[in-house]
């Protein structure tokens, strides 16, 4: 995934043609052991509560199960005009354990038809009552846990009438969707999909929807022919149908949970991969046929590298990737076919600055950490998305090397030090307000970290071990924390429970001030934990510290166990440099000040990538230092892209008399950097500096075959005034390049007069994501800058978006826009009207 992407983005939609050009927040607001003490640390509220202390709501366990769901077979066919899917469901059960004459089943916002108990093709009416959610049926007998019986259940799923609620992670959770059902929208394909984590299955067939439950399946999807379908498991066949439909059967052999069946229908190409014995296919729209395996090709490495990584085969019969349109999460990982979002759809030249390994390998490792082992309740929901998060880095590591699986840890910290301002919980927490408020930063980025202290704790024989034997005897079944916890102490022999205790089932991270001093041959290190006790625990943690004297590196093991603790260390001589977390691999905040020739010693001895971040961020304030100035000339030739953009971002804060030593290398690296995101941070700093010396610069930019490099080129040339701007500007507005619309639309809010009208709405209507509530923020000072455009048209078009679009900034961005004509009655009537109709609670603090 491509990191970078934002920092153009967020010039564009700051309409700054003069900005400098930082590099990502993951790769600078991580590096300064200082600045991510955090300001949660001091935040209070009235009652001196932090406003991150952890909320306590009503305890949260695993379903208790009655019945165990053992088979489910469905025939489904699809009423496209109602959005409405007609199933016949068969439920194979027995009961759990304890005799039952009764049988729930989950179902949302269904019509009933019929409730027959099977004997072979005999059905025998039961009796049955339904409130909407619920669907309870008596079984006209008591049944034994020795006893299966088949339940058939005739029903119409109506998703779209049930209200919608969801998270950051997955925003909508009405289970089923239809895609342009009616074909009016002419920018997108008819498409159906379904997303059921956390419990939204049951929303288009009748199920026990619980994570702890597991189910074999059969599924017969009924459509018109010239749509491609896929579920889980293999397809069987398809059948031609005397009305001029096909059927085609999908059979899932293996055990899975409820929540991880799926299907996919529409007009796809099927791009043929293998790993060993099993099909790897690609589904995508046509268009996207010769990109698909330089988009996902890596995933038959991917399952090889797993596969012999944990000892554990990939475990499923086939694996398919999906790209659907307008999905409401980045993807998710049905069992032997995930589905991802539409931006994996990629052109030549976007592949130039993007890959997505990082979420294909995610989704992978979910095959075996969350669909072969699955959480037995949300409250664990880590020990899904933990692993998955983790295995970017694990693949990072190996496809990309060390820097850039830090650049990926260092987000990973970044997210998480947001979150943890305002929010701070256990990471297995089972007093949750909502089962969705568990799909956060702590699930997935804290996870992620934790894994890897334990991994470097126990070191990586045991790390993979212990998951070997973790994944053997939980295969098929549900799991808690404690369970991976014992595979652990079983391969290590050691008592785990205080790491467990402090890193899963507390709340919060260390918070450390560190102060060393060097006396007559000793070396004292001082390390405060100074975070507050009375919500999280004094760490124990044990780690090394990296000590430079006369040049020669020493590392010392340390365990810091105190709140207040002095470790004395030997030194031969004052230490040029005390890198306090030598591995790098701590979550938490540390608190070192260094001085400058301990801070430039670091970035010229140390070989990881934090320590050099932090070093260009710290000296920040000494830019015009001969010996900081030089530091950042040679981070400028750094082999890693990261390091060139943060140097680059840096240098950019120097005024433009002090900045003349550097903007030819810089000039260099606009010109000739290998990576586009150099190229461009490159562009933006010379722009903020000398806008017309470099005019030509920009020009070339704006024939550069990467997207990110013409959008920096299109600032930059518009930042000269120059007479042909707009002529020259026109040529890129059939560009299907994110960051070149963001770029025009950056100009064109407040420059392209109302001509442009047709070309905001054109691309509105095709944008997507994040890229679109960019563009409806320059849309609003589009609509502000030319009145005449405020037309009930307009006024529609952000309607639709503010009440209906399936990602929640993006409803808010289309209300901000509309705001701008907050004068007229109708819009004031349209503001309430999506004010009342909202449910998510973050828009709704900011509209009110």
């Amino acid at each position: 995934m491509n990191h970078r992407f934002l920092s153009v983005v967020g010039l564009a939609a700051a309409i700054a043609f003069t900005t400098s050009c930082s590099t990502n927040k993951a790769a600078t607001d991580n590096t300064s052991s200082k600045v991510v003490t955090g300001k949660a640390a001091a935040a209070q509220t009235a009652d001196s509560i932090p406003v991150w202390a952890p909320k306590r709501h009503g305890f949260n366990p695993s379903r208790t199960l009655d019945h165990d769901l053992l088979h489910t077979k469905l025939r489904v066919s699809f009423n496209w005009e109602k959005q409405h899917l007609n199933g016949l469901a068969e439920l194979t059960l027995k009961p759990y354990f304890y005799p039952q004459d009764k049988l729930t089943l989950d179902a949302k916002g269904m019509d009933i038809h019929a409730v027959n108990l099977m004997k072979g093709y005999d059905g025998t009416p039961l009796k049955y009552e339904y409130n909407g959610e619920k669907l309870t049926i008596n079984l006209g007998k008591t049944y034994t846990r020795i006893e299966e019986y088949t339940i058939e259940i005739d029903y119409t799923a109506k998703p779209n009438e049930l209200k919608v609620g969801g998270s950051d992670a997955i925003t909508q959770d009405k289970g089923l969707y239809f895609i342009n059902p009616l074909g009016n929208d002419p920018y997108k394909p008819k498409q159906i999909w379904t997303q059921g984590e956390t419990e939204a299955n049951s929303a288009w067939f009748p199920t026990i929807d619980t994570p702890n439950e597991r189910m074999t399946q059969e599924i017969y999807i009924t459509v018109d022919p010239k749509y491609t379908t896929l579920s889980n498991g293999i397809f069987m066949y398809s059948r031609k149908n005397a009305d001029g439909t096909k059927t085609d059967y999908w059979k899932q052999e293996l055990p899975h949970a409820p929540y991880l069946t799926m299907m996919a229908i529409g007009e796809y190409a099927v791009v043929r991969d293998k790993w060993r014995n099993k099909e790897v296919n690609y589904y995508v729209e046509p268009a996207y046929k010769n990109t698909a395996k330089k988009v996902f090709g890596n995933t038959p490495e991917m399952m090889e590298f797993f596969t012999k990584k944990l000892g554990v085969e990939y475990p499923w019969a086939k694996y398919s990737q999906v790209v659907v349109r307008d999905f409401v999460s980045g993807a998710m990982e049905n069992t032997s076919a995930s589905t991802f979002m539409e931006d994996l759809q990629m052109n030549e030249r976007e592949l130039l600055d993007k890959h997505w390994d990082n979420i294909i390998a995610h989704e992978l490792f979910h095959q075996w950490f969350g669909d072969y082992v699955t959480t037995e309740s949300w409250a664990n929901l880590p020990l899904n998305e933990a692993f998955a998060n983790y295995s970017e880095y694990l693949w990072a590591e190996h496809k990309y090397g060390p820097d850039e699986a830090a650049y990926l840890q260092m987000d990973e910290l970044s997210q998480y030090l947001d979150e943890a301002e305002t929010k701070r919980e256990p990471l297995i927490r089972y007093q949750y307000g909502d089962r969705e408020d568990m799909f956060d930063s702590h699930s997935y980025a804290k996870g992620g970290r934790v894994l890897h202290m334990l991994r470097k704790y126990v070191g990586d024989e045991a790390w993979w071990a212990s998951l070997n034997r973790y994944l053997t005897q939980h295969k098929y079944t549900a799991v808690e924390v404690a369970e991976l916890r014992m595979a652990f102490e079983d391969v290590t022999g050691q008592d785990l429970m205080w790491f467990f205790d402090q890193w899963f089932l507390q709340p919060g991270h260390p918070e450390l001030k560190v102060t060393h001093t060097y006396e007559n041959g000793q070396l004292n290190l001082r390390v405060q934990q100074l975070q507050d006790t009375a919500y999280m625990p004094v760490y124990r943690l044990p780690l090394e510290v990296a000590v430079w004297a006369n040049g020669k590196l020493t590392d010392y093991p340390i365990v810091i166990d105190k709140a207040d603790q002095t470790f004395t260390l030997p030194a031969t001589a004052q230490p040029q440099l005390v890198l306090f977390d030598a591995d790098q691999q701590l979550l938490g905040t540390i608190d070192h000040d260094k001085t400058k020739q301990e801070l430039v010693y670091q970035f010229n001895n140390s070989k990881q990538l934090s320590p050099k971040l932090e070093t260009m961020v710290r000296l920040q304030e000494q830019l015009t230092d001969p010996e900081v100035l030089k530091l950042l000339q040679n981070a400028l030739q750094d082999d890693y892209w990261v390091v060139r953009s943060a140097a680059i971002s840096a240098l950019s804060q120097l005024e433009s008399d002090k900045a003349n030593s550097v903007k030819e290398a810089i000039a260099k690296l606009a010109r000739q950097d290998k990576k586009g995101a150099v190229r461009a941070d490159a562009i933006l700093a010379l722009a903020n500096w000398e806008g017309e010396k470099y005019k030509q610069l920009y020009l070339d930019a704006m024939n550069d075959s990467s997207y990110i490099v013409n959008a920096a080129g299109i600032l930059g040339y518009a930042g000269t005034g120059a007479a042909d701007t707009k002529e020259r500007l026109a040529k890129f507005e059939k560009e299907k390049g994110e960051e070149v619309i963001l770029a025009l639309s950056s100009f064109y809010a407040v420059q392209g007069g109302p001509q442009k009208y047709d070309w905001f709405v054109r691309n509105i209507r095709q944008g997507k994501g994040g890229a679109l509530y960019y563009l409806l923020q320059s849309f609003g000072a589009f609509l502000a800058a030319n009145p005449q455009t405020n037309t009930p048209e307009s006024i529609e078009l952000l309607k639709q978006l503010a009440q209906n679009h399936n990602i929640y900034y993006v409803r808010g961005a289309a209300y901000q826009a509309l705001m701008v004509m907050s004068e007229k009655p109708e819009v004031q009537q349209i503001l309430t009207e999506i004010k009342e109709s909202e449910t998510d609670k973050r828009l709704l603090e900011m509209y009110n």
